[in-house]
């Protein structure tokens, strides 16, 4: 396989001579923001970060997806924060897709460049630098960690796509494999971020219906998307957003691979009647009452 390419925001506004009409959709169900929905006009600031801008892509909302956000980030050489993350109860993950990145966290400096992949527990004190000559992007997906009890949250892990082997799904002949950068086995983390890739031609087989939220950001190819009772096309630099028992299924188009970077809620039971909030203060089991 080549070397993987990291697809990023389109950016810049289309000439005035452009229809208007693209792919964007927002559905009971799901979402697609296509590449050409992230322009200049659309970028979001955040308190305490210098030389940064970012696209938001997903959000809780309520009746909708409700357990992560999702943002696409770039940062200005010698910008970002010594404070990035306000709410002590969340937990990050970082995928990288291009320049150099200097986080420190717990008194070590790990640098990341394109396709490095860190995952943050809540409450840890990080700092996030962008290095070198030219901006740093990257992934930042937000969940906050839901307790749960006899389990506390996981340390830190640093992995990479290169490094990191994918494993093919089952009977598929190898043309589906997953990346999985933190372990699927280990139930102290309640959320998951891989990279999916299908070999041209490779399929989801079947409507995948789960419980699961999902967001996936297409980072290299294209395919034609079954979201709920409609087939989309995407490509590199897409955005789908998916609640809860969504319906799912694709096609990979080729000539190349398709690949995405997949977020998902996992390893916890379905809260009851409210919030979170009643399960308790983070790493401590809820209370009956």
């Amino acid at each position: 396989m080549s070397e993987p390419s990291y697809a990023f925001a389109a950016d810049g506004l289309p000439p005035q001579s452009r229809l208007m009409t693209g792919r964007a959709v927002f559905t009971e169900a799901y979402a697609v923001l296509p590449r050409g929905t992230q322009t200049a006009i659309v970028t979001s600031r955040l308190p305490g970060w210098q030389g940064t801008r970012l696209w938001v892509l997903a959000r809780p909302l309520s009746g909708f997806a409700e357990t992560f956000a999702h943002y696409l980030m770039e940062v200005a050489p010698g910008g970002g924060s010594s404070a990035p993350e306000p709410d002590p109860a969340a937990q990050a993950a970082l995928f990288v897709t291009a320049g150099r990145l200097r986080l420190d966290l717990a008194g070590a400096a790990h640098h990341l460049g394109a396709g490095d992949f860190a995952w943050l527990p809540p409450g840890a004190a990080w700092q996030l630098a962008a290095e070198g000559d030219t901006p740093a992007r990257f992934h930042w997906i937000r969940k906050r960690w839901q307790p749960a009890a006899g389990l506390a949250p996981p340390g830190p892990v640093f992995a990479s796509d290169a490094g990191t082997p994918p494993e093919p799904m089952p009977d598929c002949g190898g043309v589906w494999a997953t990346t999985r950068f933190t372990d699927p086995e280990d139930l102290r983390h309640d959320m998951a971020v891989t990279v999916v890739t299908f070999a041209p031609g490779g399929t989801i087989p079947f409507e995948e219906t789960h419980v699961m939220e999902h967001g996936l950001y297409v980072l290299e190819g294209k395919a034609v998307y079954k979201l709920n009772r409609d087939w989309v096309e995407v490509e590199a630099g897409d955005y789908m957003w998916l609640r809860a028992f969504c319906p799912q299924a694709c096609y990979a188009g080729g000539p190349g691979p398709f690949r995405y970077l997949l977020y998902k809620d996992v390893n916890r039971h379905m809260p009851l009647g409210g919030h979170l909030g009643h399960l308790g203060h983070l790493g401590q089991p809820g209370s009956a009452g």
